[in-house]
């Protein structure tokens, strides 16, 4: 190889090399634990795909009976939805409801949706605390695969947080936590 071609082969690699690290600061190194919206929002997402919101976060067992009003309406906003049937006893004043087939499949929490974090509001500088960094955001959400069964009149009325939730954009808290890899939920609100 002459001379000449060497020095070619040599500034051509010292051009690719300086070009290389001119775009090293453009293209980051971010990690899944930098504390960042990103970051917050994945960790988030991926939990409220494995956590959908419910009607009942304490649920019932079926078959349930109540004479309590705001029950009956709830419950009967089921039946109209044919998640539920009905028994009523006039005299006792008392409703006992019964799971039908769509019902089943469905019970005992009513799941509607789960959430799609959209954005995140505010968060706290993370703290170490039991060994790893905390963080609490503050984040807005839409929900995502609400069944036809919640979007009726009826239940909407009865369950005005599950209205409200699906009706566009909504608000809540969490604390998370770093790991060697990403951000996962503490808690949830």
């Amino acid at each position: 190889m002459t001379a000449r071609l060497r020095r070619r082969a040599t500034a051509g690699i010292s051009v690719s090399l300086a070009a290389a690290l001119l775009l090293l600061p453009l293209t980051g190194c971010h990690s899944g634990t930098d504390p960042t919206p990103e970051n917050f929002i994945a960790g988030l997402n991926a939990y409220f795909a494995e956590h959908p919101d419910c009607l009942f976060p304490d649920p019932p067992s079926f078959p349930y009976e109540t004479a309590d009003a705001e029950k009956t309406r709830q419950m009967d906003a089921l039946v109209t939805s044919k998640l539920l049937t009905v028994a009523r006893a006039p005299k006792l004043h008392v409703s006992r409801y019964m799971l039908t087939d769509a019902g089943t499949r469905l019970a005992p929490r009513f799941c509607f949706g789960h959430r799609v974090v959209t954005g995140i509001d505010s968060s706290t500088p993370p703290t170490k605390g039991q060994g790893y960094p905390s963080t609490h955001v503050a984040y807005h959400y839409t929900m995502q695969d609400v069944p036809v069964w919640a979007r009726t009149d009826q239940m909407r009325a009865a369950f005005p947080t599950m209205a409200h939730e699906i009706g566009g954009t909504s608000s809540a808290t969490a604390t998370l936590g770093a790991t060697l890899q990403n951000w996962q939920v503490l808690t949830a609100d």
